[in-house]
């Protein structure tokens, strides 16, 4: 007897067998037993999900001679048609294969017929969005007021290609993918049928590997059974996957933690000896990382593995999250690089160049410390903070009793002004100050900020600080005035372009530049104001 590929034998015959998409299968079980059966159903999903198996489920519970039934009996002729494949009223269509408007034409013209041997005569349509403009128009009119005896059951992986006019006409069910626990409980339940020795972990490598379809777990299971002879294990299994060890990854960030160029390059070249699925190795070491940046945001989080506990301990939080980063876009990129290996090697490369490095508290101006590697000797170069000394503010009297033009500026910060009435305040220049008086002017500029309220919340500030009754005068005043917010504005630009001049100036900076081809954005530089003490 010829022997029949796992994904045919093992294909779901009831609602029970079906692995995973339990939301679907519910509310199918629901509509068939009430008897509220719609006439236009569309399944989607990815590959292997289980979109054809569920359409002709459907069609036996819908034809099945015991009645309409979320339990068909799959012994009477209608359900052992349907399983072998000649049932004459399930008209299956490719539509990849046929998708000019005649052959839709050609099929919508035996709709109008009765069915043969069933109680309905169903279509089912796989990969429908593959039809043309001219096939969904010939399709719509029929699709929409189908006869009684008929039925539509349509399947694809891609429902954004539908036009909206068949999505709205069709009682849709998206199929998810199958979650790994599930397919390695199945592909453990077939081992035991089949008497077939298997290691529970290299099923679970199966499953995994199957990335949520049920039907390329059970190809990978074929294959696997192939490859590993007499027992399936782990070792034959990430063999035949391509992917690598555990532990290697491990070594790998050991020697990344530990700053080991040599071991780094090392443990590159014995894992592209092995020739693995770059792709895979990636989203292992994204999986390790994951797990690492968990430990370093909750440290009482489970985690079985001691070296990865460690690891966690060696990186810092800055570390983790960089070099996830980098080899997720290193993923990205991976399949434009020249060859795999080298696209891997580059990106680990990548990581032991570029890393966070804590940034020391600056007088004025502060920009990120980075290490980076010259291209021509690799040795780390580490861009140091760039600080420029501002000029120390002058020394401010302890107590001021009177106001003039020479003090003023002194005697803002001291009055605990905040908000608008200390804008007001910086705005201001003195004119004079007679007995109990104090004037002030404003710039016109400025005139719209002045306000009763300002001015009595400033002129309050005033009398307790001198400690004595005084009234404030402020004038509107159209020559430009020179007042503490102007002079800080100058002395803020200044120091800017100080700060600039220190950072284009510096010997690491320029080093940096030269390597990597960068200009400096000097809107980025911040500058921090000295404090009173400096």
């Amino acid at each position: 007897m010829s022997y029949q590929v796992l994904a045919r034998k093992w294909r779901p015959h009831t609602f029970d067998e079906m692995v995973g998409q339990e939301h679907v299968l519910q509310m199918l079980i629901n509509a068939l037993d009430k008897q509220r059966l719609h006439h236009a159903y569309l399944f989607t999903g990815t590959r292997g999900v289980g979109k054809t198996t569920l359409a002709r489920l459907l069609a036996k519970c819908l034809n099945c001679e015991t009645g309409i039934t979320s339990k068909p009996c799959g012994t009477c002729s209608a359900c052992t048609s349907i399983d072998t494949g000649r049932f004459l009223d399930l008209l299956e269509i490719d539509a990849a294969s046929r998708t000019k408007v005649e052959d839709t034409r050609e099929l919508l013209d035996n709709v109008q017929y009765a069915p043969t041997q069933g109680r309905y005569k169903i279509y089912l349509i796989d990969e429908v969005h593959m039809l043309s403009g001219h096939s969904f128009n010939a399709l719509l009119k029929t699709l929409e007021e189908p006869p009684a005896h008929v039925k539509f059951i349509l399947a694809t992986t891609d429902p954004k290609r539908l036009p909206i006019t068949i999505l709205s006409r069709c009682l849709q069910f998206n199929l998810r993918r199958v979650p790994v626990e599930q397919i390695a409980k199945q592909l453990l339940h077939i081992c035991h049928t089949e008497s077939l020795p298997a290691e529970t972990p290299a099923l679970a490598l199966l499953a995994e590997a199957a990335d949520g379809s049920m039907r390329d777990a059970l190809s990978l299971l074929d294959q696997a059974i192939a490859f590993c002879g007499e027992q399936i294990n782990v070792g034959d299994v990430q063999n035949m996957l391509g992917h690598v060890e555990s532990e290697a990854l491990l070594r790998l960030l050991q020697a990344l933690a530990e700053h080991n160029g040599k071991n780094l390059f090392a443990e590159m070249t014995s894992l592209a000896e092995h020739a693995p699925d770059f792709h895979h190795v990636l989203e292992s070491l994204l999986t390790i990382l994951h797990k690492i940046a968990i430990l370093q945001a909750i440290p009482d989080a489970a985690e079985p593995n001691e070296k990865i506990i460690q690891l966690a301990k060696l990186f810092s939080a800055e570390d983790t999250q960089l070099y996830y980063q980098i080899a997720l876009i290193g993923k990205r990129d991976l399949s434009i690089a020249s060859n795999p290996s080298q696209g891997f090697e580059m990106i680990m490369l990548r990581m032991l160049a570029f890393h966070p490095a804590k940034i020391e508290a600056s007088q004025s101006v502060s920009i990120p410390a980075k290490t980076v590697s010259s291209p021509s000797s690799n040795k780390p170069i580490e861009a140091k903070t760039v600080t420029a000394k501002a000029p120390a503010k002058p020394a401010v009297a302890n107590t001021i009793t009177s106001v003039s033009n020479d003090n003023w500026s002194e005697l803002l910060p001291h009055l605990g002004l905040t908000g608008m009435a200390h804008a007001l305040a910086s705005n201001c220049a003195f004119v004079e100050s007679n007995n109990d008086t104090l004037t002030l002017a404003l710039s016109h500029k400025h005139a719209p900020m002045l306000s009763q309220k300002l001015t009595e919340r400033l002129e309050e500030s005033l009398t307790a600080y001198l400690k004595k009754p005084l009234k404030l005068q402020i004038k509107i005043s159209s020559a430009e005035l020179d007042t503490t917010a102007k002079r800080e504005a100058q002395t803020k630009k200044e120091r800017h372009a100080h700060a600039v001049e220190a950072i284009t100036t510096d010997n690491h900076v320029q080093k940096i530049m030269d390597v990597f081809g960068a200009t400096l954005d000097v809107n980025s530089v911040k500058t921090i104001e000295p404090t009173d003490s400096e």
